[in-house]
């Protein structure tokens, strides 16, 4: 066996005000409980909450304090992640890896900010993978990054055993990460750790799966403190034999006969995808009509809310077709 305890701390989160004070204290009462834990995860954007206008550089005196803490500790520490100011201006959605010397080993900027609503933040390039001495490998994706499998496979294809998942999802679509949650365990053959907030910090029902696609332990909509050992020896013996001695999908991609075309941007092969319009938040449907007609530019509302167009449609000519999205009012 190879053991390994990770601990999720699933919190509320404030919006206006910072919570590192909280995190520190909840840091505390953990390690005062369940002493063995050695590595904890907070979740996304923890610290300040979700607003932008509370970044700060890279290297800042919250983040020396959450150093201190993993020193004092003895632990791997993953406060979540903050809003952080490039030096050329950007913001970025990043998140801190600290080992038990109180040291950072590596940083991880988000990938796929949740666009069109998350608007204005940069979007990251680089992946973090780091090694715990005598464990195993372990990498960092973010919130909506878990939405683009290709993130993962990235990752474990470069040797990742546990994936890292912090999360801020206050939406109704969380029931749809969880389930990409599990998926993923079973695709790639690994850990994961999905840890979401409270409040202004998301829902809650933070996750934990095997490499099985077996849930380990869900949370429910209140706090949570979930130490979970788990053994790394179970996600080799999975890669090795298959998933339950069945599927060995890591091997079988590895000895794929196909390359993908999608990935080639000057390939063609993903045309489909620039006809469905820009990415824009959806504005409201009129009178049950189809939004693509209402956004046409020759399409309105009579006063008694019949909707009438004046293109001979009779020829086969459709706003937003052959390529053209259709425009889509303020």
């Amino acid at each position: 066996m190879t053991p390994f305890a990770i601990a999720g701390v699933q919190m509320y989160v404030t919006a206006l005000q910072p919570n590192v004070d909280g995190m520190i204290h909840r840091l505390d009462l953990l390690m005062a409980r369940f002493p063995w834990t050695q590595m904890v995860l907070f979740s996304e954007l923890a610290p300040f909450g979700p607003l932008p206008k509370f970044s700060l550089p890279l290297r800042n005196e919250t983040v020396d304090r959450f150093c201190d803490a993993a020193r004092r500790h003895n632990i791997w520490l993953i406060p979540g992640s903050m809003f952080e100011t490039a030096e050329d201006g950007r913001i970025y959605n990043t998140s801190t890896v600290i080992n038990p010397d109180g040291d950072i080993v590596c940083t991880y900027r988000k990938m796929f900010p949740f666009r069109p609503y998350e608007e204005g933040i940069a979007a990251g390039t680089g992946f973090c993978v780091f090694d715990v001495p005598e464990v195993g490998r372990f990498g960092l994706s973010i919130c909506y990054d878990m939405w683009f499998p290709e993130t993962t496979r990235q990752l474990t294809s470069q040797g990742v055993e546990v994936l890292l998942h912090p999360v801020l999802t206050g939406t109704t679509d969380r029931e749809a990460e969880l389930s990409i949650a599990r998926a993923t365990a079973a695709q790639f053959q690994c850990y994961v750790f999905d840890v979401n907030g409270l409040g202004a910090g998301g829902v809650g029902k933070s996750c934990v799966v095997d490499p099985t696609s077996t849930v380990l332990h869900q949370s429910a909509g209140q706090e949570d403190l979930f130490p979970i050992e788990v053994d790394l020896d179970n996600v080799r013996r999975q890669r090795e034999r298959g998933m339950k001695g069945l599927g060995q999908v890591l091997k079988s991609f590895r000895d794929r006969e196909v390359d993908f075309s999608v990935y080639d941007r000057s390939s063609g092969t993903d045309a489909y995808l620039h006809g469905l319009g820009p990415l824009a938040i959806p504005r409201q449907d009129v009178a049950g009509a189809l939004r693509a007609d209402l956004t046409a530019p020759d399409v309105h509302l009579t006063p008694n809310g019949r909707v009438e167009q004046t293109t001979d449609m009779s020829v086969g000519t459709v706003p937003g077709a052959n390529g053209e999205a259709p425009p889509i009012p303020n």
